[in-house]
């Protein structure tokens, strides 16, 4: 069947070759049929011509407006299961609210008691058994108070950091560690003042210098604690490393960071952002993500960003969200090249977020 110029494409017609964007993207995929909006987004990326069913040795759709009104098979549909199963009612949170009172009162005990952690352990492992229903752009605690923030980002950062690993390929058996390591990196701000930890205005040199000892602190308690290895206590130790040297306390570089440090310095990062402070409003997912990427010229590991922003972007066409001028409006279609830029509908129009850079996802609704 020739190709049929996209200014004479109907809705109802099933396209019978992929779709592709001038930068090498696939906007659509093969069988999927048009709707009416797909041909506004076809003409946004000035695609010229599309093939199409027709009639010359090809069955059209018995119904073309009764199919176009049909959910077209993609990956949407994962995205609503996700909405479903984070909200707040879900044995997800259920676990979670039990992993927060663990680790709260593990770090009321670990100054004077030894850490319990076979009881943090058999927790974890509940709750990374509900994993699949963790979507890190979506997923919200059921309370949130500023007492609580170094708790909610332990168990914030012990999942994110599980799925990083798993999305880098290391092997399974890392995965749990890497979540331990998330779980306790910042176990040492038990012995720093809680007053500089909540402090809103700016640090002094010398206040600077004891939060940071955060750091060694966390690698002294989890020194002699048995059923963690030693890239768990190094994650304590380096999460605030950078791999060119600028980072602390050993100002270490590149591969003399270990891998589990990489990873929870992404996942920290990550949630220290995107949670609500009591002196600072919790930024955009979508603008912590860009931050990250920033960070990975240098700063952070750029394989382990790159592969953490691609995965908790892929499957989120179809998603609600509110845009920073405080409208709302529905993801259309992501851009590998742009992830946490897309493309969305706003009030009828569609509106490539690359290209109004004025804007941005403030927050994903459903």
């Amino acid at each position: 069947m020739p190709n049929i110029m996209v200014g004479e494409v109907k809705p109802g017609s099933k396209i019978l070759k992929d779709v592709i964007t001038p930068l090498g993207g696939t906007l659509f995929t093969k069988g999927k049929v048009l709707l009416p909006r797909d041909l506004d987004i076809l003409q946004a990326f000035l695609i010229q011509q599309v093939e199409i069913e027709g009639s010359e040795g090809e069955a059209k759709t018995s119904d073309p407006l009764k199919a176009a009104s049909k959910p077209a098979p993609s990956k949407a549909g994962s995205i609503i299961n996700e909405s479903v199963l984070a909200k707040s009612n879900s044995p997800l949170h259920d676990e979670y609210d039990k992993m927060l009172a663990l680790i709260k009162k593990s770090y009321f005990s670990v100054a004077a008691a030894s850490l319990p952690i076979f009881e943090l352990r058999s927790q974890l492992e509940i709750l990374i058994s509900h994993l699949k229903d963790y979507s890190i752009l979506k997923f919200a605690p059921r309370t949130l108070n500023d007492q609580d923030y170094n708790y909610h980002n332990a168990v914030l950062s012990a999942l994110t950091s599980y799925k990083i690993a798993q999305w880098c390929g290391y092997p399974q058996k890392d995965w749990m560690q890497a979540a331990f390591g998330g779980l306790l990196h910042d176990i040492g701000n038990v012995k720093v003042d809680a007053s500089l930890l909540q402090k809103p205005a700016s640090l002094n040199s010398a206040e600077i210098e004891e939060v940071r000892r955060h750091t060694t602190y966390g690698y002294q308690l989890l020194r002699n604690v048995t059923a963690i290895n030693e890239g768990v206590r190094l994650a304590a130790l380096q999460h605030h490393e950078k791999v060119d040297g600028s980072g602390y306390p050993l100002r270490l570089e590149g591969n003399q960071i270990h891998f589990y440090a990489k990873i929870v310095a992404v996942a920290d990062i990550f949630h220290a952002m995107t949670l609500e402070r009591a002196y600072r409003k919790a930024k955009s997912p979508y603008l912590v993500l860009e931050q990250l990427l920033t960070e990975s010229f240098g700063k952070l590991d750029p394989v382990i960003v790159q592969t953490f922003i691609q995965k908790t972007t892929e499957f989120y066409n179809g998603t609600r969200i509110r845009l920073s001028d405080g409208r709302h409006a529905e993801i259309i279609f992501t851009d590998r090249n742009n992830p946490t830029r897309p493309m969305v509908q706003v009030e009828g129009k569609i509106v490539n977020l690359a290209q109004e850079r004025e804007l941005h996802i403030q927050e994903i609704i459903a």
